[in-house]
C-alpha cells in the first residue's frame, strides 16, 4: 500500500465517490493502471491547532495500518479527510467506521465510482458564451435607457 503525495491525485480522488463518518470522510476513485492500492490523509486547519490536527493524521494512519487490505479495492486510490470528532472518538469505533465505509462505498453504483473527469473551460464551445452574452442583451427584465 502506498502514500497520495501529489495534489493532482487528491483532486482527482476529491471528484470520486465518497462516504461520510463521524471522525472522517473516505473518498475514492478506481484507477486503470495496475498499481497498488494508494492512500493520502488529509486535515484543514479548521480542526485545530497544528498538534490537533497531527494527532488526527497519526490516528487515521494508525486505522489504515490495522485495517486488514482485503476491504479495499485493487486499482484504487483513497483519501481520508480528517474531522474534528477523530481527536475524541474511540478508536474501536472508528476502526468499525472505517470498515462500514468501505464496504459502502463497495455497494455504490460503479458510475458515480468512476466519473468521467470535469471539462476545463478551454475545453468549452465558445459559441456557447457568445449566444449567453447576446441573451443578457436581449433580456426582458432589462430596463431600456
Amino acid at each position: 500500500m502506498d502514500r497520495l503525495r501529489q495534489r493532482a491525485d487528491f483532486v482527482a480522488v476529491a471528484d470520486g465517490a465518497r462516504v461520510n463518518s463521524a471522525a472522517f470522510v473516505v473518498q475514492s476513485r478506481r484507477r486503470d493502471d495496475d498499481g497498488p492500492i494508494r492512500v493520502g490523509f488529509t486535515v484543514t486547519k479548521k480542526n485545530g491547532t497544528a498538534t490537533e490536527r497531527n494527532r488526527i493524521r497519526r490516528r487515521l494512519r494508525e486505522l489504515v495500518k490495522r485495517l486488514d487490505v482485503i476491504s479495499m479495492r485493487p486499482h484504487s486510490d483513497y483519501v481520508l479527510v480528517g474531522r474534528r470528532a477523530a481527536l475524541n472518538r474511540d478508536f474501536a469505533t472508528m476502526l468499525d467506521d472505517l470498515r462500514s465505509a468501505l464496504r459502502r462505498l463497495d455497494r455504490q453504483p460503479k458510475d458515480l465510482v468512476m466519473r468521467p473527469p470535469k471539462a476545463f473551460s478551454s475545453e468549452v464551445d465558445p459559441g456557447s458564451r457568445k449566444e449567453n452574452a447576446s441573451n443578457k442583451d436581449n433580456s426582458p427584465s432589462r430596463k431600456p435607457n
